[in-house]
């Protein structure tokens, strides 16, 4: 029976490289999924407290791997050299030095008297260098250098122009080479831990798996603030949106009153004068308001003002109902999403009806979502008007898109219609209370 196989010492040493990135790696995983790291991390402009905090989140990590080195002889968690240069790197010089003087602390119990120089000087180095290089060159420094590295040297030579993506990768390498000097020349009372190379391949191996400890956490960290900016983006992109979509129908509104007030100053100047009146205060109410989400109740109280003036232009012919569900009353919608609704029935339904016409408004809570319909007994539509209904008219389109690019896709404008009889416009919009209302 074949005996038991042991690593050799090349072996040992390659998978403690492999682990030691793995350590790297993880541990700034987890770091960013803290809010208030992850907040120190998108902004640049850090105060003192977020500096310790920074600091004090990588460096106790840092200090727990160098004591399990020491304690239990684990040489892949001790990532003093990389996590101090780091800290620089991003913090500056003394977020770096602080870690540094974290991580080199408890090795002067062993004998270890140049790793508190040396973490605080890697710190210093990294941080100088960040003094020197442009932030957003720090942020693209990545795992990846090594593939274009021939490119960036030679127009380095070629155009005497500094390539902060090389200088960046030079850094650590030659602190890792400066520790190999320090660590093979101490004699066992001045000794600098290190991971000791048996030859050329092995020595290239320590110095990239250094680089990569400072790249990897680099990248990992960048994506998140590549995340957050894309996450505001869209935020603005929302709100930019919604305003556009919005702003669409106030002239619109605006246009089709002015229309009706100029058509009654003549024949009907009381009427013109109400009319004025009335629209004054609706856009009074308008320009009040700067939310893109109202109460239900505020919204009615807005549609109350619009019916005011169309009872004016279409007199005792135009009736309202409402039946409006005590519980919908508070629940927060959209701005102005039921008057272009309403003026459509109006329009295109009840203005060439013959006789009297009516809208009821209905609204009820049903499964979490707000149901509000609004439906008349105007000439209603035939299957082609009613396929081709949001493709005309800027209103009911408009109020599609809001509700499609607020709610998502599936909240949209349910149309239904009988010829002779009617039609019916529905919104389910989902509960949000006003406790809970927000602005674009």
């Amino acid at each position: 029976m074949p005996g038991p196989t042991f690593l050799t010492a090349q072996q040992v040493l390659l998978t403690t490289l492999v682990v030691k990135l793995a350590v790297m790696a993880a541990l700034a995983t987890m770091l960013v999924r803290y809010r208030r790291f992850r907040h120190i991390l998108i902004f640049e402009r850090r105060d003192l407290p977020d500096r310790l905090v920074f600091a004090l989140a990588l460096g106790v990590p840092l200090a727990a791997g160098v004591a399990s080195r020491l304690l239990l002889n684990y040489s892949a968690a001790d990532l003093s050299l990389e996590g101090a240069f780091l800290a620089g790197l991003i913090a500056g010089p003394y977020a770096g030095a602080t870690v540094g003087a974290m991580a080199g602390l408890s090795p002067l119990f062993n004998g270890e008297f140049i790793a508190l120089p040396f973490a605080i000087g890697c710190g210093f180095a990294g941080g100088g260098l960040r003094e020197l290089c442009p932030k957003e060159a720090i942020w693209h420094f990545s795992p990846f250098v090594f593939s274009g590295l021939h490119k960036r040297a030679w127009r380095m030579l070629t155009r005497f122009q500094v390539d902060w993506q090389v200088v960046l990768l030079v850094a650590p390498i030659a602190l890792e080479l400066l520790r190999q000097a320090l660590g093979a020349r101490g004699s066992e009372h001045h000794r600098l831990f290190h991971l000791p190379p048996n030859s050329v391949w092995t020595l290239t191996a320590v110095l990239l798996a250094t680089v990569l400890g400072v790249a990897t956490p680099i990248k990992i960290w960048n994506n998140a603030r590549i995340e957050h900016r894309l996450h505001e983006q869209e935020k603005l992109l929302l709100a930019a949106k919604i305003e556009a979509l919005a702003s669409q129908i106030n002239p619109h509104f605006l246009f089709n009153t002015l229309t009706s007030i100029s058509s009654l100053i003549r024949t009907q100047p009381e009427a013109a004068r109400m009319l004025i009146t009335k629209l004054s205060g609706l856009l009074r109410r308008l320009m009040r308001s700067t939310d893109h989400f109202v109460t239900l109740r505020e919204e009615l109280a807005s549609v109350d003002e619009y019916l005011a003036i169309e009872v004016v232009r279409f007199g005792p012919q135009l009736r309202v109902e409402k039946q409006i569900s005590p519980d919908t009353l508070d629940v927060v919608v959209p701005s102005m999403i039921l008057q272009p609704l309403i003026e459509n029935s109006i329009k295109h339904g009840l203005s060439r009806k013959v006789g009297g016409g009516r809208i009821t408004i209905t609204t009820t809570l049903r499964g979490g979502c707000t149901i509000i319909d609004v439906r008349d007994n105007g000439l209603g539509m035939s299957e082609d008007r009613l396929e081709r209904a949001f493709g005309v008219g800027i209103g009911l389109n408009n109020v599609n898109e809001r509700l499609r690019t607020i709610y998502g896709a599936g909240c949209a404008i349910r149309l239904t219609s009988e010829p002779g009889k009617g039609t019916c416009a529905s919104l389910e919009i989902p509960e949000l209370m006003a406790a809970e209302r927000v602005t674009a």
